[in-house]
């Protein structure tokens, strides 16, 4: 049996494990941290296409028993007037958010390391309605990054996958038999077949595979949320909505969770900060962050400011992105996730992406024996979709902030008109992965997947669900 040695043990690199262990390759994970991730992170948002690649899988159901579901967006004005109401995988004309949110602006992953709520599901099969032909489908649900963190860890433990701690990786190299061996800052090695680089926004292994490899940009964005209960009625979100509130000078957004807290972000306007400039770990900490937010929206006639004033659990993150890394592989190794195409937070897609990332690229290991052609396969597979991801997520991310013309995203695939039945965002949202076909098979194996979905400037706007 191959070996994979996976670099990085957050999200991408657990459920690279798994998928990975479905297509008969067995792998260890590598994790940097000496600890587990248990009370990093906030909430994030996985939408039917990510819930979909985990039920391809198998490994949906842990996921579905620790989130909760939100299945409409409510637009809010900064007059507290509402624009409307539409469900997350669009409305009768295809528009989720036209005011910088677009279904999930700044919901999702990356939104940063604080103690969030844990909060079961109402129900498990909750979430689901029926694609075409009658399939039901899964999403969205929202849960703390962590609990996502500890489902999949549980999962890959229960299948037998090993993972270890405290092994920051410092190089890779090649052994004559082609194997690659990785070594580790504790002057410990690892030798496997291939080495999957899962190590997120800051990778190393990106650099090892190409020096030249771009840094991560930093947005002019700063995201904060918290979490706060005995919200009023008349400020809350109603049960399975999210609202987001388009403010004069941030964005809110915000849903209840099962025992009634409300769960919210914001995305603010600013530069980026460092560690210490960033803390929410004292009391005095946490409220310099709240009133900072109030301030944002306190001249505003909506509810935002109310559901911030009286919250807890603040944390506020840098929001990056990386525009496009033009190596993803060399040799044995691979990237995938965040190391390969880190998207800003506005379009709540970070962690699906990354899910979606590891069941193709276990398709591809499956299906090409050769290392080498089942990574190219696998580039041509996903680069077009994530890095269209990557720029509509820049596109909101701009319409929050200001930045620089030259760092500001651009349209850059042309639209064209939605036909009869296209749910708006079906380009996103309805991307599904036959687990049964050989990537040898796919359509899309010579990478262009122009005809599937199309990104303009305004989010939904596209169309074209694509199996892969």
């Amino acid at each position: 049996m191959r070996h994979a040695l996976i670099i990085g043990g957050g999200i991408a690199g657990a459920m690279t494990a798994i998928s990975l262990r479905k297509a008969g390759i067995g792998s260890t994970v590598y994790e940097a941290y000496p600890t587990g991730a248990d009370d990093a992170g906030a909430f994030l948002v996985l939408f039917h296409n990510g819930l979909e690649a985990l039920r391809t899988v198998d490994a949906h159901q842990g996921v579905l028993d620790v989130s909760f579901p939100a299945e409409r967006v409510e637009m809010l004005a900064h007059t507290g007037d509402s624009l409307g109401v539409r469900p997350v995988a669009g409305g009768a004309d295809g528009r989720v958010g036209d005011n910088g949110g677009g279904v999930g602006n700044g919901i999702g992953n990356g939104i940063g390391n604080g103690n969030g709520r844990d909060h079961p599901a109402r129900s498990s099969g909750e979430g689901s309605r029926a694609e075409a032909g009658g399939r039901s489908f899964l999403g969205p649900r929202t849960l703390r990054r962590a609990t996502l963190y500890r489902a999949l860890h549980d999962e890959a433990a229960r299948q037998g996958v090993t993972i270890e701690h405290g092994k920051r990786l410092v190089t890779a190299d090649t052994a004559p038999d082609g194997r690659v061996i990785a070594r580790f800052a504790d002057g410990t090695h690892a030798e496997g077949d291939l080495l999957i680089g899962a190590d997120g926004l800051h990778s190393v292994t990106r650099t090892l595979i190409d020096p030249g490899a771009p840094a991560p940009r930093h947005t002019g964005q700063i995201t904060v949320c918290g979490y706060t209960p005995g919200v009023p009625p008349e400020a809350a979100p109603p049960p399975g909505t999210y609202r987001m509130i388009q403010g004069r000078r941030a964005f809110l957004g915000c849903t209840m969770a099962p025992d009634g807290e409300v769960w919210w972000f914001a995305n603010t306007p600013g530069r980026e900060l460092d560690r210490e400039q960033l803390a929410t770990g004292t009391p005095a900490d946490e409220a310099r962050w709240r009133e900072h937010v109030v301030s944002l929206f306190d001249e505003d006639d909506s509810p935002a400011a109310c559901i911030v004033r009286e919250s807890g659990g603040i944390v506020a993150t840098n929001a990056y992105d990386v525009a496009r890394t033009p190596v993803w592989h060399r040799g044995p190794m691979v990237l995938l996730g965040d190391a390969a195409h880190a998207a800003a937070p506005n379009a709540a897609q970070g962690a699906s992406m990354a899910i979606e990332d590891s069941v193709v690229l276990a398709k591809c290991l499956r299906d090409l024996p050769d290392a080498g052609e089942a990574f190219a396969r696998f580039e041509a597979l996903r680069r077009e979709r994530v890095e269209a991801v990557v720029e509509r997520s820049a596109q909101l991310n701009d319409r929050v902030v200001q930045r620089p013309a030259e760092t500001r995203a651009s349209p850059r695939l042309r639209p064209r008109p939605r036909q009869d039945g296209d749910s708006g965002s079906d380009w996103l949202l309805g991307y599904r992965i036959d687990w049964h076909t050989s990537v040898e098979d796919s359509s899309a194996a010579d990478g262009s997947i122009q005809d599937s979905f199309v990104v303009d400037d305004s989010f939904g706007e596209s169309s074209g669900g694509k199996r892969v």
